[in-house]
């Protein structure tokens, strides 16, 4: 059995993975690191390898907790994957970014694959169909949008996340929700498009926090998959325990 460990800024996730199907997963405080970690081996005695996905600093003492206990690995640009990657700067390539495209080629072999992660920020990845990342995009994702209207502006409120009911706004909050919500769509759109029109036979994933919420609203085929990561994760980790 395998452990996924998905470490963002201030929250952990934690998966359980037992030959490639998922059995469990939970989300936790970064301080409660170690707590949970004890809590899953209680669960699961039978996993034996972990791997770490970290946009955050995870500290020593919590990759020491798990290298006690198991294998770990430690994704970063030198872990062996499965595709040939283009990217020019590898090593400023996101771990979460290269756990997606991994989870393509499990999920999506030899097809032309735009991954959509909509989180934090909308992250757009591709690779083609011979198996070769190329590289993608990176936006601000909904939060991030709505923020920075509140924060650079004098006057405009900070609200939260709400589908509009309409294209045009007839006060300062409908206008704000159609020009964040709204415009993320048209942009996703729009890329869709591009992609499409490039290449034949375009598979699109869409995950991330907002997938769900944006999954509604987009008139593009597309597979909504809010565990891509985490079978990224662990497709690499048995990858490399070949």
């Amino acid at each position: 059995m395998n452990l996924i460990v998905d470490v963002g800024n201030t929250r952990v996730k934690f998966a359980v993975f037992d030959n490639n199907h998922l059995q469990w997963k939970t989300n936790f405080l970064l301080s409660d690191f170690e707590s949970e970690f004890k809590a899953v081996k209680n669960k699961f005695p039978d996993v034996k390898s972990a791997i770490i996905s970290s946009v955050g600093r995870l500290k020593k003492k919590y990759i020491d907790t798990l290298e006690n206990d198991m294998r770990v690995i430690k994704l970063n640009s030198e872990t062996k994957v499965p595709f040939q990657n283009n990217y020019k700067t590898p090593k400023t390539l996101g771990v979460d970014r290269i756990a997606l495209v991994t989870g393509s080629v499990l999920k999506f072999p030899n097809k032309n694959v735009l991954i959509i992660d909509a989180g934090t920020c909308i992250t757009y990845d591709f690779i083609n169909k011979n198996n070769i990342y190329l590289g993608g995009a990176i936006s601000p994702g909904l939060r991030l949008r709505y923020q920075s209207l509140n924060d650079l502006t004098a006057n405009l409120p900070l609200l939260e996340t709400k589908r509009p009911k309409k294209v045009i706004g007839n006060t300062t909050t409908s206008s704000i929700h159609s020009g964040v919500v709204l415009g993320t769509i048209y942009e996703i759109q729009g890329i869709i498009k591009v992609y499409s029109e490039k290449y034949s036979d375009l598979t699109v994933i869409l995950t991330g926090g907002d997938a769900k919420m944006l999954s509604k609203q987009l008139k593009s085929s597309i597979f909504a998959n809010s565990d891509f990561l985490l079978e990224g994760l662990n497709y690499i980790l048995e990858f490399n325990s070949k």
